[in-house]
C-alpha cells in the first residue's frame, strides 16, 4: 500500500495513492487522520480499511493532479535519526580508510522535514551544500532492546529522504548536527510504501540525479549494516516508539566525494529515486525565495 499526506482544498490528509488516483482515508475511518495517526492506530486496522474499498463507490477518490503532496510524516515526533558511512564506497570518498564496526548515529531536527517538490534553501551560511540519497524506515509500534531476526517486524513501512548536509559547517563544528540540520534540510516523499509491499529493503536501487546527471547508483544490499542490524543497534537501550523515522545511510557519489566538490547551486534540480517507492524531486532555490514560496 502507498501512502500520502496531501493537501486538497485547504485541506490536509492522509489517502492511499493508486495509480493517478488518491483515496482520502478521513470519510472511512470517519475522523480526521494524519500519518503519525494512522501508524498509531496500526496495519492491522489499515489493512481492514483498504479491504472495505474494495467493490465499492470510492467518492472520496481525488485526482492525484488535484492534490499536493506533502511529506509524508510532515514534522514527526522527534528528531529524524540517521545513520552515517553505512556504505563501504561512501565511506572511501570521505577520505577515510576506517570502516564502522558498529553504526554511526546522529540526528536532524523534525523541523528540517520538507516535502517532493518543496525548495531546499540555499542558506548563505554554507558554501558547501550536498545531498544525500537514503532509503528511511518508519517504525510501527514501540519497542526496546530488539533482537535483530524479529526488527522487520517493527517496520510500518519505507520512504525515500534526502538527507541535505552543509560540509562545511558539518567539518567546522567537529560533529554532525548544525551542518544536518539547517531549515528545510530534510526532504521527504513521495509516499510512505508499507513493509508488506516492499519485502526485502535489501533489495531496493538507489539513485540520485542532478539536473539529469546520475550521481548516485547502488544497491540497498550493499549496506554495511542492514536495515534489520540498525534497528536493533539502535533500540539497545532505548526505546524506538511509532511513528520514528530512521535514514539509513548514503551510497557513494555525494558531491563531497568529488574532486574538486561538487556542492548545490540555486536552481540545481535533486531528483532521488528508489525502486518500489518512488521519485523525490526537490529544487535549491535562494533562501529567502525557498521559505517563503512554499509557505
Amino acid at each position: 500500500m502507498r501512502l500520502a499526506t496531501f493537501r486538497h482544498q485547504g485541506r490536509e490528509s492522509v489517502g492511499i495513492v493508486e495509480d493517478a488516483w488518491i483515496t482520502d482515508l478521513e470519510p472511512i475511518y470517519g475522523q480526521p487522520v494524519t500519518m503519525l495517526s494512522v501508524i498509531d492506530l496500526g496495519l492491522e486496522k489499515l489493512l481492514t480499511v483498504a479491504d472495505s474499498l474494495t467493490g465499492k463507490s470510492q467518492t472520496q477518490r481525488i485526482p492525484l493532479e488535484q492534490v499536493t503532496l506533502l511529506a509524508p510524516i510532515p514534522r514527526p515526533r522527534k528528531n529524524v535519526f540517521c545513520v552515517g558511512r553505512n556504505y563501504a564506497d561512501h565511506v572511501k570518498e570521505t577520505g577515510t580508510t576506517v570502516i564502522p564496526e558498529v553504526p554511526v548515529f546522529f540526528t536532524k531536527a523534525a523541523n528540517t522535514v520538507i516535502g517532493p517538490d518543496m525548495a531546499i534553501p540555499k542558506h548563505p551560511v554554507t558554501q558547501q551544500l550536498d545531498y544525500e540519497a537514503e532509503l528511511a524506515v518508519v517504525i510501527s509500534r514501540n519497542g526496546c532492546d530488539i533482537a535483530e531476526d524479529t526488527a522487520l517486524s517493527y517496520v510500518f513501512g519505507y520512504t525515500i529522504v534526502n538527507d541535505v548536509t552543509a560540509r562545511d559547517l558539518q567539518k567546522r563544528h567537529n560533529q554532525w548536527f548544525k551542518g544536518k540540520s539547517l531549515d528545510r534540510a530534510c526532504p521527504m516523499g513521495p509516499v510512505i510504501v508499507t513493509a508488506d509491499e516492499i519485502g526485502d529493503p535489501q533489495n531496493l536501487q538507489v539513485k540520485t540525479w542532478v539536473n539529469g546527471e546520475l550521481r548516485q547508483a547502488a544497491s540497498t544490499g550493499e549496506m554495511l549494516f542492514s536495515v534489520a542490524s540498525l534497528i536493533s543497534w539502535l533500540s539497545q537501550g532505548y526505546t524506538l516508539e511509532a511513528g520514528d523515522v530512521i535514514a539509513t545511510g548514503t551510497p557513494a557519489g555525494v558531491g563531497a566525494g568529488y574532486d574538486p566538490g561538487r556542492f548545490l547551486e540555486d536552481g540545481d534540480l535533486v531528483e532521488i529515486e528508489i525502486s518500489r517507492i518512488g521519485c523525490l524531486s526537490n529544487r535549491v532555490e535562494a533562501a529567502s525565495t525557498a521559505t517563503t514560496r512554499d509557505a
